[in-house]
């Protein structure tokens, strides 16, 4: 990475915040305008006490990549492991490293991507693998403003109404995915470098045309999920908060900053505010198409419902 002595600082808007940082995040895009950052990111020193909370700052280590250092929902300052490949310690910083972050500022990042439709956000939520991003490049292929991909920040008004944040400008594909939505993989950059064992997962840029850059009142959440049938259904009381509360990005840092009651007032304010649903759907790409055509009238029926509120 950049010497921070000689770097001049960048920039950028992110999950709501902007970030002023002395590396150069080519994963963002410059922000607009002029005002004092969020968010600041250097280099530096990080020691060497992973989970280590003290001042309130947390120790973030992933072995063979970097230590990150995130301090008060304000700053990280992070410590590659020589010879560690830039494009590795960006993915930890503005993954893991962030939702640390983010949940010290006691905002709700969901493990979610989202899509504006009829001028309202549409969140879906879903473990690893369950189809989030292959979903979002549905979408966007066809011409709808992707929000977020992977992490979606959710935010709420004076009036508790929430908010999807813009998140990172881009999607990341597996290659079954990437040559479903008819991308060669040889033209995207893998997103974690590995010489030794390649992680056949890729980075698609999204063009600034294509995504939202301001923050879009959410309509309502969809959990995905993999089943033999088609099958979408509300999602309520126990079952919906357990949804939120498992598809919480990086949950496990929640008790960590001591942020257990935000990350449970954000919840339940959310609950309140918008359906969750289920999304069942079989695991073909082959039927990716029928069966996202049929979502998008079930999703328009609830924005519909819901803008008529």
């Amino acid at each position: 990475m950049r010497d921070p002595k000689v770097a001049r600082a960048f920039d950028y808007e992110v999950f709501g915040l902007r970030v002023r940082s002395e590396v150069a995040l080519p994963e963002l895009f410059p922000a607009e305008g002029e005002r004092e950052p969020d968010v600041c990111i250097a280099a530096g020193t990080v020691p060497q006490r992973p989970g280590w909370v003290h001042d309130g700052a947390l120790v973030l280590e992933v072995r063979g990549v970097a230590r990150y250092r995130i301090e008060r929902g304000a700053k990280i300052t992070f410590e590659p492991e020589p010879g560690v490949p830039d494009r590795n310690v960006r993915l930890y910083l503005m993954g893991s490293a962030f939702g640390a972050l983010l949940h010290q500022r006691g905002l709700l990042p969901l493990h979610a991507n989202a899509v504006e439709i009829d001028g309202h956000a549409v969140a879906f939520i879903g473990e690893s693998g369950s189809g989030k991003s292959t979903l979002a490049a549905w979408f966007h292929d066809r011409g709808y403003k992707v929000i977020a991909d992977d992490v979606c920040v959710i935010d709420f008004d004076d009036d508790g109404v929430p908010f999807a944040c813009p998140g990172l400008p881009r999607l990341r594909l597996w290659d079954k995915a990437l040559a479903q939505s008819g991308r060669d993989a040889r033209t995207y950059e893998r997103s974690y470098v590995d010489a030794a064992e390649p992680l056949e997962k890729f980075d698609v840029p999204i063009d600034r045309s294509a995504v939202a850059h301001s923050s879009v009142r959410l309509a309502a959440v969809y959990q995905l999920r993999r089943g033999d049938e088609f099958a979408i259904t509300d999602l309520e009381g126990v079952d919906a908060a357990n949804a939120l509360f498992a598809n919480t990005y990086r949950g496990a840092f929640v008790p960590m900053v001591k942020g257990q009651q935000a990350h449970w007032e954000s919840a339940i304010k959310l609950l309140r505010a918008v359906p969750v649903l289920s999304f069942v759907r079989r695991w073909n790409l082959a039927e990716l198409d029928e069966q996202c055509r049929r979502l998008v009238e079930h999703v328009e029926s609830a924005v519909a419902d819901h803008a008529g509120s």
